[in-house]
């Protein structure tokens, strides 16, 4: 059977996830993992499905976004609140489901509609107006107040009183309270496979080869007839949506979500950031590595107070010299296609 190099490349992907899944599990089995290392392992995840949506945005259409902490906020909230209100009435697994359909859609639709303006801008102008955007909606969400009684559903911005037997959905700064706890390690690998394959089917079509095209020249792709905003949205839209698929899966691992700085602050589309770049602009790969291993870090080397930073620092000099350096590249390209050619004539 021979493979294409496109092939290779994603099936080399998938692979370091399914094997990194396996291992835990085994792991887990055997007793040698830690009940600290298991609470990681869907944070884990979930942050590096973020990353791989933000390098879509970045590396392969080319344009710097910080709100997708805000998208991941949108896609929490509006899964969370559909969890909470029908906790007691439908089976979980069927909950859950319709839970990331609709977290997933309304961060799509916040995508379509933010990109609609912000997409006109470019550079530095974007990532302030992004930013300014999951400000915005982190706040808006941290000062209202929802819920439903006899006299049907109520929304404010001030504290009031439900009659009757009512319900808040959402409680201010305390946010939603009792969200079910339906996401895990498995159902989070399952999640971040599917993103990575419509990404990487995207970025290997026609589309995206349109959509890179724009970012490498935009005004030669407009001469050739390419529809620069059909593609940008199209882009800006599947990451936003599968950021709010991440945002689901982090509202189902907590009991309480709030709209804090902690969770989905500029700082955290700074970090997200930060794993794209390390990993690699446009390399999708990359992002899924980078967010694990910066991600899991700083939380096993707690015990190690005093030179916890200093290795720290030492891993991300190591991990942009891996993805970054020419021969090192070269090295892992050819190393990984003598592997899958072994494998293919087996």
């Amino acid at each position: 059977m021979k493979l294409t190099k496109i092939t290779k490349r994603n099936m080399i992907t998938y692979g370091i996830v399914i094997a990194f899944y396996l291992i835990i599990q085994i792991m887990d089995a055997t007793g040698n993992l830690s009940s600290h290392m298991k609470g990681l392992l869907v944070p884990m995840t979930y942050y590096s499905i973020v990353a791989v949506a933000l390098n879509l945005c970045v590396g392969i259409l080319g344009e710097l976004s910080l709100g997708h902490a805000g998208f991941m906020c949108i896609g929490a909230f509006s899964a969370s609140l559909f969890s909470v209100a029908f906790k007691e009435s439908m089976p979980g697994g069927l909950r859950f489901l319709i839970a990331l359909i609709i977290g997933t859609a309304f961060a799509a639709l916040f995508g379509f509609l933010i990109g609609i303006p912000v997409l006109r801008l470019k550079g530095d102008y974007l990532a302030i107006v992004t930013l300014a955007f999951g400000e915005i909606i982190k706040n808006i969400l941290a000062a209202v107040y929802f819920g439903y009684d006899e006299a049907g559903f109520h929304i404010s911005f001030k504290s009031f009183q439900l009659q009757g037997e009512g319900k808040m959905l959402i409680n201010g700064a305390m946010g939603i309270q009792g969200t079910p706890n339906d996401s895990n390690f498995t159902i989070a690998i399952i999640i971040l496979l599917l993103a990575l394959f419509i990404i990487q089917n995207l970025v290997n079509s026609r589309d995206g080869r349109a959509i890179m095209s724009i970012r490498d020249n935009r005004i030669a792709a407009e001469s050739i007839g390419i529809n620069i905003t059909k593609y940008k949205m199209l882009a800006f839209t599947i990451s936003a949506a599968i950021a709010g698929t991440a945002g689901v899966l982090f509202s189902h691992n907590t009991s309480t979500l709030t709209a804090t700085s902690t969770y989905f602050g500029y700082n955290v589309s700074i970090m997200i950031l930060v794993y794209v770049v390390l990993g690699g602009i446009g390399n999708i790969r990359g992002s899924v590595i980078a967010a694990s291993i910066l991600y899991i870090l700083p939380e096993m080397l707690r015990g190690l107070n005093t030179y916890r930073m200093l290795i720290y620092s030492v891993v991300l000099i190591v991990i942009m010299l891996i993805n970054w350096a020419p021969k090192a590249i070269e090295f892992r390209e050819k190393h990984f296609s003598s592997l899958l050619r072994r494998f293919a004539k087996r």
